[in-house]
């Protein structure tokens, strides 16, 4: 064994044997004012990250163009045994414009958030070994692209991290051959637990599909997302047991109860609005009762939708003022990749986690529910 892989190896033992983490990273400063020059947070964990991108094709219809198949992008992060490649780019400017377009942002740049750093590299060096694994999914309208600082939290500690880019409900996905699809189901009305179940056979489709050709652990997935990505948790672990253990980051749930998910593992976690006491907490609170296994249920004060993707840290780095929201977007993006990936240390990998079992002074805007 090589000593790159001998580090390597070491430092996933002292993942594994629950090492502490680092202090919380701030994403960089502006630069200029026509070159954003922003990176997201740093992951805290020991490894580089490796990213590499694949085009899936289901033969299954797809739900938004039927005389289509199905068709996915997806990112797949993971623990690089050496930070060798180019950097992963956030989004392209043609990405770059028409998600600023899908969020009502103007005054920015229509390049702006292909300026953005991120910490991984395309195509490094990885492990063969399995690694347990995260699918995640992002919100509705958002690209995978979404959940990078997230994703890259998880890879830098020993995870793989596979994010789906769900076609026609994103405001942009870039396919190999240049085609870019945008967001078909954004016309008409949303039938919430349809797009729940859509998303539940792509993901299934995902592991079928990466099974083979990633170092998967078929004996420790989770399972989770924000918002709609969040809410399909449910539903993807319901119909797949493969899937352990599942999260929802203040995805409003659409319906209840969910069939074989109620007795596995399941952390709900989102804005001041899904407390008991929230315009949302009705339906968090049926949701909640639906669970019989191992569960939370916390909100953390001072957020809102979007402080549980990585658009918390860039908005506080290009001091955007995000409505309704008074916690700062880097303090946001910690707390998130904190309680993630307590959760699925506890329920992956089995290490105890004190910060899931009761209120943390360190962390006083997170409420137990």
């Amino acid at each position: 064994m090589g000593i790159t892989r001998f580090l390597a190896f070491a430092a996933i033992l002292a993942v594994a044997l629950g090492a502490a983490a680092t202090a919380p990273a701030t994403a960089a400063p502006i630069t200029s004012g026509s070159d954003l020059g922003v990176a997201l947070p740093p992951p805290t964990g020991p490894f580089p990250v490796g990213v590499q991108e694949f085009h899936l094709v289901d033969d299954r219809p797809d739900p938004w163009m039927p005389d289509r198949d199905r068709e996915l992008m997806v990112s797949a992060w993971y623990p690089a045994l050496a930070p060798i490649g180019r950097p992963d780019p956030y989004a392209t400017p043609e990405e770059s414009a028409l998600i600023l377009a899908s969020l009502g942002l103007a005054g920015f740049a229509p390049d702006s958030l292909s300026k953005i750093r991120t910490h991984a590299y395309v195509d490094a060096p990885r492990w063969g070994h399995p690694l347990p694994t995260v699918v995640l999914s992002p919100g509705f309208t958002m690209p995978r692209a979404s959940l990078t600082g997230l994703a890259e939290e998880l890879a830098a500690r020993g995870y793989l991290v596979l994010g789906i880019d769900h076609t026609y409900e994103a405001s942009a996905v870039t396919f190999p051959d240049g085609r870019i699809t945008e967001c078909e189901a954004c016309v008409g009305r949303l039938d919430a637990v349809s797009v729940a179940r859509s998303r539940a056979q792509d993901v299934s489709f995902v592991l079928d599909e990466l099974t083979g050709r990633l170092p998967i652990d078929l004996s420790r997935i989770a399972m989770g997302g924000h918002s709609a990505g969040g809410f399909t948790a449910p539903y993807a672990l319901a119909e797949d047991g493969r899937i352990s253990a599942g999260f929802n980051l203040d995805g409003t749930f659409p319906a209840a109860p969910y069939g074989r998910a109620v007795d596995r593992p399941f952390l709900m976690m989102g804005a001041p609005g899904h407390a008991p006491d929230g315009k949302s907490g009705a339906r968090w609170g049926t949701a909640y009762d639906a669970f019989h296994g191992w569960k939370r249920w916390v909100t953390v004060d001072g957020t809102s939708h979007s402080s549980f993707t990585d658009y918390a840290p860039i908005a506080a780095a290009l001091g955007y003022q995000v409505p309704d929201t008074t916690i700062d977007g880097n303090r946001a993006m910690d707390l998130t990749r904190r309680y993630v990936t307590a959760f699925v240390d506890l329920h992956l990998r089995g290490i105890p986690q004190p910060l899931l079992d009761a209120p943390d002074p360190a962390h006083p805007e997170v409420r137990f529910h």
